[in-house]
Parts: structure tokens; C-alpha cells; sequence
């Protein structure tokens, strides 16, 4: 089979390799669509914790089951999947309290071990998600992104009615805004970025206002009736919009940081305090995530159309990842077909 292997820093490879044989307790996928993530830039660009090369890239995963493992009786040839990427050890302390998510020994396909970029794949059967006939292989492939979304909304406690301010327009970002309005939240999109405001209002329907403007704050309370946003979920990654998150929050709220830099987090003791502030990270997503994606796109109130902006082909994407991916500025979500 052929796949494709980031070798070194900004040197991606097509190989030839043995197309794998089925591992006992583990089905075989032949891949269909693969979505590029944040991470598969970072890695190529050599600038992703915790990696190692070579490495073939590739979490948002979906395609039909072609082969099963003996022991296997759950899962059928012909049944069309997706992957959840995050394969957990299941005995530490996090794994037994139902967070696989944050497994204390996770290894994430196409981070840790080989993922996606390639023809077939072996996957542990604990990690594939069955699709409905409705779901596209695209739609399946974002599956995954929109799950990291997915259980960030869970973290906020989103619930109907809530005021929601979601904090950078990029993949995450727009999965956070479409599931907390799925939720029945009222939810206002804030991203500098002209263009992709406009996609947010276009796309999802929803409001958006630019953090670089001078009324900021004043932007934010004259969408929710003169407050603040009750809770801020933050998918920007950026030092300065996660340090001044406080800022963005009612007294009483709750902030969420999806996106994560190389860094501390920095903000006045008094603001958090005043507030009552509650603060919490968000990693990866649970089945139970991946779940609600799947239903959710299986009645329609999601989508692959509203992150994806380009579509690529498996044949040719590695001879022009450096000029369509890296530096195409008008990138927020890309997929790529087999």
C-alpha cells in the first residue's frame, strides 16, 4: 500500500509499504478520508511536543471495515467507520474514572503511532465509531474534531439559554459554536479575523465580533442584554486571549481552555477571585463525545461544511503540502480523499 510519512521536519514522503495484516483484537480500515489537523502542521513544521519522526500523520479517520480479527465478534467486513484516535491504557487512576481522554499513558494515532496518511489501517476495536449511511466520509473524518469540540461544550456545562462566547473561529472553534447552538445556547463567536467572521455568520448563522476592536467588552454585553458571556470557551491557543480570558466573564462564570500554548498562564489573582471564577482545561474528547457528534450529523444539525474550506487528493497532497496547507491562508479545514 502506499502511504505517506513525514520523515523529518518539512519533508513528507510517499512509500511503498506491506499493506498490514489484521492484529488480534484490532480491525482493518480501508481509509477513505482524513482530515488535517493542527497538529499535522505542527508536526510537520517540527514544532509538536511529545513526537517523534518518522511519523505517518493522520487522526480524523474514516472509512469501511475490510478485515476482523478473529477474536473480534462486534464489529462486521462492509460496516462503514470512524476512528477515535486516543487509545487508552484502561488501568490508570484517569482511565477507571471513565476519562480515557486523559489516559496517563494515551497514545494517539498519527501522534504517538502511525496514523492515516496511508491506504489501511489497523485500529483496536475499542476505537472505531460506526456511521450511519446519512454521514459522508468527510462528515465521518470531522467526526473527530468536532468531538474535541463536543467535549469541551460538555465541560462548560452548556445547557439552554446559557450565554456563550466562544473565543477563536478555527476548526475547534466553529465545532464549539455549532454544538453550544445545537444545545440551545445563545452564542456569540469572537475571532480577529475578518474572514472568518464572515464565515461564522454565514455558515452557522451566528454573531461574531473581533477581540482587536477597541469595544471589545462593550460588543460582547450588547449581544447578551448588557452582561457578560455567563461562560467563555477558549479555542485560540493564543498566550494573550487565554491570560485575559477573565476579562470576557460574568461574576460567577465559567472559562474553558480547549486550545493550550507552550507556557504559563498569567492573569490577576483579584479578577479571578471577585468573579469566583471557574477555570478548567479540556483534552481530547470520550466516546460519549464522539457519540452525540454522531447523532448530531445524523439529524442534520451538523456538518462537515461548517469547518471544511478545501479538499485534497491522497495521490498528490504530499507534493504540495508546503504551498495548499502550510502557507494557504485561507485554510480552516482541509480533508483529504482517497
Amino acid at each position: 500500500m502506499k502511504q505517506l510519512i513525514c520523515q523529518e521536519p518539512k519533508q513528507l514522503v510517499y512509500q511503498q509499504v506491506v499493506e498490514p495484516t489484521v492484529q488480534t483484537g484490532h480491525v482493518k480500515i480501508k481509509i477513505h478520508a482524513v482530515g488535517i489537523c493542527g497538529t499535522d502542521i505542527h508536526a510537520w513544521g517540527g514544532n509538536q511536543p511529545f513526537f517523534q519522526y518518522p511519523r505517518v500523520l493522520g487522526h480524523e479517520i474514516s472509512g469501511t471495515i475490510c478485515e476482523v480479527a478473529s477474536d473480534i465478534t462486534q464489529w462486521k467486513v462492509g460496516q462503514r467507520v470512524a476512528v477515535m484516535p486516543y487509545v487508552a491504557c484502561y488501568e490508570c487512576g484517569a482511565c477507571k474514572e471513565g476519562k480515557t481522554n486523559c489516559c496517563e499513558k494515551i497514545s494517539v494515532i498519527g501522534v504517538h503511532e502511525d496514523g492515516g496518511f496511508c491506504e489501511y489501517l489497523n485500529v483496536p476495536e475499542k476505537n472505531v465509531l460506526a456511521i450511519e449511511d446519512t454521514v459522508t466520509d468527510i462528515d465521518g473524518a470531522l467526526i473527530e474534531p468536532f468531538s474535541i469540540s463536543a467535549h469541551a461544550v460538555r465541560r462548560a456545562q452548556v445547557k439552554a439559554q446559557d450565554t456563550v462566547l466562544v473565543v477563536g473561529a478555527g476548526p475547534i472553534g466553529l465545532g464549539v459554536a455549532a454544538i453550544a447552538k445545537a444545545d440551545g445556547a445563545n452564542v456569540l463567536v469572537a475571532d480577529t479575523s475578518e474572514a472568518r467572521r464572515q464565515h461564522v455568520e454565514k455558515v452557522l448563522g451566528l454573531k461574531t465580533c473581533d477581540p482587536a476592536a477597541e469595544n471589545y467588552l462593550s460588543s460582547i454585553e450588547g449581544h447578551f442584554s448588557g452582561m457578560l458571556a455567563e461562560k467563555v470557551i477558549d479555542a485560540t491557543g493564543n498566550q494573550h486571549a487565554m491570560n485575559t480570558a477573565v476579562n470576557l466573564i460574568r461574576h460567577g462564570g465559567l472559562i474553558v481552555f480547549v486550545g493550550l500554548f507552550k507556557g504559563n498562564l498569567s492573569f490577576p489573582d483579584p479578577d479571578f477571585h471577585k468573579k469566583e471564577t471557574t477555570m478548567m482545561g479540556s483534552r481530547n474528547a470520550t466516546p460519549e463525545d464522539f457519540n452525540k457528534v454522531a447523532r448530531l450529523m445524523a439529524e442534520g444539525k451538523l456538518s462537515s461544511g461548517m469547518m471544511l474550506t478545501h479538499q485534497f487528493d491522497f495521490d498528490t497532497i504530499g507534493d504540495v503540502y508546503e504551498s495548499d496547507v502550510i502557507n494557504n491562508r485561507e485554510l480552516i479545514k482541509g480533508v483529504i480523499l482517497f
